[in-house]
């Protein structure tokens, strides 16, 4: 989900909580992962993170699963964030391997670990996605994190193309696709356990048809439709397209992002309205 601001992104927007949530659920999603990429975790601080979660569960109220995003730059950070998580009772915890310095396997593993053994019992996954962590993770780590870390539950795999998130299909772990095209072919290959969806932060109703069909022909319409959101920057476009969806939220993001125009809006909801059809029927 889309992480809602106020005051020119300067602070958390309590109120839109809420609303988005309940918006969320009501077509299609089965709970919601916080302070992921689309949420903007990476640029909030530690206590805005916390803040979030709570905001999150509060308006959940039980109605669907709460997963957290609670990767950082460093394990220290990252361990304290997933043991408050683990304290506020989410139903998962997630982290991107830190970004900026590329690990070892070694440095890699015992990162992950670390944040599994903070969060433990709370269920723990490893978030794939090499374009924004900036190196892959290692399948022989994923499964030596699953010797060490009883709490492993599954990954959240956002690698492209499919070749890359095969792999992850074959270590007998949940797989939750990011990619949303993809969830055809990994649904092809095996079972995949749902989509964590940056799409589905605006129309959870095409990621939600998606993964109940999953035909060549809707991952399609969904490429489509997230090609059709994604040509300017996709955090600003989701927000301003969210608002124009009836949800209560500023079109406000964190420094550096910027909000887009309001032609450049209006551009992204005439394609987006131009494809939605076809993924959502």
């Amino acid at each position: 989900m889309l992480t809602p601001l106020a005051q020119g992104g300067e602070r958390l927007d309590e109120a839109a909580f809420g609303p988005m949530i309940d918006f969320l659920l009501e077509r299609g999603a089965d709970g919601v992962f916080l302070c992921g990429t689309t949420g903007e975790g990476v640029n909030l601080d530690l206590e805005e993170r916390r803040r979030a979660l709570r905001l999150a569960k509060e308006a959940l109220g039980g109605r669907g699963d709460l997963l957290v995003h609670c990767g950082t730059q460093n394990t220290r950070d990252a361990v304290a964030l997933g043991a408050d998580a683990a304290a506020a009772g989410v139903a998962g915890v997630a982290i991107i391997p830190p970004p900026y310095y590329p690990l070892t396997d070694r440095e890699l593993e015992d990162h992950l670990v670390a944040v599994a053994d903070a969060c433990a019992p709370t269920p723990f996954y490893i978030y794939v996605f090499s374009p924004r962590s900036g190196y892959p993770v290692p399948t022989p780590v994923v499964e030596r994190v699953r010797e060490r870390a009883t709490n492993l539950a599954g990954l959240k795999v956002s690698e492209s193309p499919f070749d890359r998130v095969r792999p992850f299909l074959s270590l007998g772990l949940p797989v939750y696709i990011g990619n949303e095209p993809l969830i055809a072919e990994a649904a092809a290959a095996g079972e995949v356990s749902g989509s964590v969806s940056a799409l589905a932060a605006v129309f959870p109703e095409a990621t939600r048809a998606l993964l109940d069909d999953p035909t060549p022909a809707r991952a399609a319409a969904v490429q489509e439709l997230r090609a059709a959101i994604s040509r300017d920057q996709l955090i600003p476009t989701a927000k301003a397209l969210l608002r124009r969806r009836g949800v209560p939220i500023n079109p406000d993001v964190r420094a550096p992002l910027r909000p887009l125009t309001e032609e450049q809006v209006e551009a992204a909801r005439l394609r987006a309205d131009e494809v939605l059809g076809a993924a959502t029927r």
